[in-house]
């Protein structure tokens, strides 16, 4: 069956994490941008992470980080995947990359006139510069770093890319379903759209968002089984 990864992402209470492993939640994000509403420090995520269970990933959030830096967070907890959101080049991430000895995804903030083959030219390049390239996380451009907690045109997304993409970008309970109807990505990432307050969980919406996706999911295993049988009929 087709299952779209969940990331919940901009932990910083236990509560919150526990909300979103009961919920279903395959990982979890951590910033470690101070300017974040959602920070978090080395200390605090170690404190986090010890509640986290097995096979929930712990994703660590980095805008222009050192070396040291991230380093400093991957022996304070159990970091499964680097995010990079900042200005980072394909040399820098890679870099860091192989120092820590993790594997990371690159944001890239789709603008309105971003070509598709943009999108290709860029995973092209950080798979290229890197072993430790996991994937491009598409989120929507806007003059700050971190997430605009704003949709972009899913139609710009190649649908060879769409299935190795993580998609982010204002996706909410309302509309990640058509979300994952349209691009069908590897994984979702939500933080604001599943918040009361910044840097707050509710856990109501994080469960309704998880449930959506696996609703979702589900229809289009059935529509996809129902036109195996249909052909097979034929």
């Amino acid at each position: 069956m087709t299952r779209t990864r969940i990331k919940i992402c901009g932990i910083t209470r236990e509560q919150d994490l526990r909300d979103a492993v009961h919920a279903g939640a395959d990982a979890l994000g951590f910033v470690f941008y101070p300017k974040s509403p959602r920070h978090v420090t080395p200390q605090r995520f170690a404190a986090l992470a010890a509640h986290l269970p097995p096979f929930v990933g712990a994703v660590a959030l980095f805008v222009n980080a050192t070396v040291d830096e991230v380093r400093a967070v991957v022996e304070a907890g159990p970091v499964a995947l680097l995010q990079f959101h900042g200005d980072e080049t394909p040399a820098e991430c890679a870099a860091i990359a192989a120092a820590v000895q993790r594997p990371f995804m690159r944001a890239y903030r789709v603008k309105p006139d971003t070509d598709p083959s943009e999108l290709l030219e860029s995973e092209s390049q950080y798979r290229a510069a890197s072993a430790w390239f996991s994937s491009l996380l598409l989120d929507t451009w806007v003059d700050a770093y971190g997430g605009a907690g704003k949709v972009f045109d899913w139609s710009l997304i190649p649908k060879e890319l769409a299935p190795r993409v993580v998609l982010s970008g204002g996706l909410s309970v309302h509309n990640v379903t058509g979300a994952v109807a349209q691009v069908r990505p590897f994984a979702v990432d939500i933080s604001s759209g599943v918040e009361a307050a910044k840097g707050i969980k509710d856990a109501r919406l994080i469960a309704a968002f998880v449930d959506a996706v696996r609703a979702q999911d589900a229809t289009i295993e059935s529509r996809a089984h129902h036109e195996s049988q249909s052909e097979h009929r034929r």
